[in-house]
Parts: C-alpha cells; sequence; structure tokens
C-alpha cells in the first residue's frame, strides 16, 4: 500500500492562499531582500509595497532562495509523518531553487523533485495536477513522472507594461528598454526550454494590448480545460480582468479560469501591469 503523498512547490508559483488551501499544497518561499531588511516571498511585503518603494526612490528587491538544508527541514517534517512528497520548483534555468531541492530529496526517502521548467503559474498549474492526481489515488512517483511529462505541454507566458524593471533587474540592456518606452512597445514574453525570452512585441493601450495578446495565444490551441490562470503583477483593472476572463471563454473550452497576483519574486523583474494567460496544452 502507498504512502499519503504531500504536493507542495516554491512561492514563485504565484498561487493564491485560497487556492493552495483548496488544493492542499503546501509551500516553501523565497526571501525576499530589501537593504537591510528580508521578508519572506508571500508575507508581510506585497508587489504594491514594492512598486511604492522603487517609486520613490528607485530601490528593487533582491531574491534568495532557499538552502539546502530548508528544503531537508521542510521535506523532513513530511517524510517523518509518514508521507511521500512531490516537489515542483521555478524553472533550474532561472534559479537554483531546484538544484537546492534536489540536494535535500537525495538525503530523504520518498522525496520526488520535479524542474517545472516554467514560472509562477505555470508551476501553479502543475502543482494542481499534482493534487488532482493525488486525490485520486496516484502514487507520488507516479504523480511526479506524470508532471515531469507535462513540463513541455505548459504553455507560460506574458506581456509587460515596461521594460524598466527587467532593465533595473539586469534581465535587459537599457538601450533595449530606452528603445521600447520610446517606440511604446510592449514585449510578450514565454517560456521556452526552461528560459524566458521576448517572442513578440505589441503596440498601443494595455487593455487593447491584452485582448489581443490572449487572443493570438489561444488560437488554435487545444488545451486540457480544467484550469487557466490570468496571472497579472498588480494594477490591472478588476473590470479589466473580467474582460478578459470572458474573452479566455469565449475561444476555448475551460472549467476554471483563476485570476491570482504574482508575487514579489516575479513581479520584481515584470513591474506592473503585466499580464499572463497560462495554461496546459492537451
Amino acid at each position: 500500500m502507498s504512502k499519503p503523498v504531500v504536493i507542495c512547490a516554491d512561492s514563485t508559483c504565484d498561487l493564491s492562499p485560497a487556492l493552495r488551501e483548496r488544493f492542499d499544497i503546501k509551500i516553501i518561499p523565497l526571501t525576499i531582500v530589501l537593504g537591510e531588511e528580508s521578508f519572506l516571498d508571500g508575507a508581510g511585503f506585497t508587489p504594491a509595497d514594492m512598486y511604492r518603494r522603487f517609486r520613490a526612490d528607485g530601490t528593487l528587491p533582491k531574491t534568495a532562495a532557499p538552502g539546502v538544508q530548508d528544503f531537508m527541514d521542510f521535506f523532513s517534517g513530511f517524510v517523518k509523518g509518514g508521507f511521500e512528497v512531490v516537489h515542483l520548483d521555478i524553472s533550474s534555468e532561472l534559479s537554483n531553487t531546484f538544484n537546492a531541492a534536489r540536494l535535500a530529496a537525495a538525503e530523504l526517502e520518498g522525496v520526488y523533485t520535479v524542474d517545472s521548467r516554467m514560472l509562477s503559474t505555470g508551476v501553479g498549474l502543475l502543482a494542481i495536477e499534482g493534487a488532482e492526481c493525488r486525490d485520486r489515488g496516484m502514487a507520488a512517483a507516479d504523480i511526479a513522472a506524470r508532471l515531469q511529462s507535462l513540463t513541455e505541454k505548459v504553455d507560460t507566458s506574458f506581456v509587460l507594461d515596461t521594460l524598466e524593471f527587467m532593465w533595473k533587474g539586469g534581465r535587459c540592456s537599457g538601450v533595449a528598454a530606452l528603445g521600447a518606452n520610446l517606440l511604446k512597445l510592449k514585449p510578450a514574453l514565454e517560456m521556452k526550454d526552461g528560459k524566458l525570452g521576448v517572442y513578440k512585441k505589441y503596440r498601443g493601450g494595455m487593455a487593447a494590448v491584452y485582448r489581443q495578446y490572449i487572443t493570438e495565444r489561444l488560437a488554435g490551441k487545444t488545451i486540457m480545460p480544467g484550469h487557466v490562470f490570468i496571472t497579472e503583477s498588480g494594477e490591472v483593472a478588476e473590470e479589466t480582468v473580467r474582460e478578459l476572463e470572458a474573452l479566455v471563454r469565449e475561444l476555448v473550452p475551460v472549467k476554471e479560469i483563476h485570476h491570482t497576483i504574482a508575487g514579489c519574486t516575479v513581479s520584481s523583474h515584470c513591474g506592473p501591469k503585466t499580464l499572463g494567460v497560462l495554461f496546459i496544452n492537451e
């Protein structure tokens, strides 16, 4: 008889507290470092706080991944409780988080780590799939294998209002950011081969850009209809989000659309008014 299973992920999965509770997904947070202060991602410091600080003095936080011992402590509690563990992390191409989790898991029995090759709710989609597999009675090893097989089918992309935060965080050149701002370009980024890159640039106001981006992103796609995320980094009007949810329902069959706000780890790189539609392809 297989042991009960815990599904967990790092905080960059950007699942809301309600979704974490509903699907019983455990979270290990990254750390947000701002000058001499530090906060756990998702607790005590929000993207709104971060934007206020940035607009006041130009300061952006740095992020720190949990260390091997942090993961050992995190996993050990579940293992000692008689559980097996399936754990998901942000792409190993973007952070050392997965490597630390992998090293910790190697010291424990019944802990399976999955490199999502994604970020934000691209990881969250896999975590929810893992939770649903667990609730159907699948064993931990089988869940981990299924999630690993789905990583190439997750569609993770975002459209940005500005490249300023990418530039400040060292993710693009100042020339590229200045050129995009002068030309009023709105870059769209996607995860491919575990890395984030620009695949298109839009023009116009963000409300229209969101609609064009979502329409094009879903065109011709056959998706797993269970869950679609509209994930944004803050400062997108609620009315706009509702309109975009209706648009998604017009374009593809979907049971649930989840609107979530990205945490500080993701938002510190993309800035306010970034928005993505995320789903899993069949």
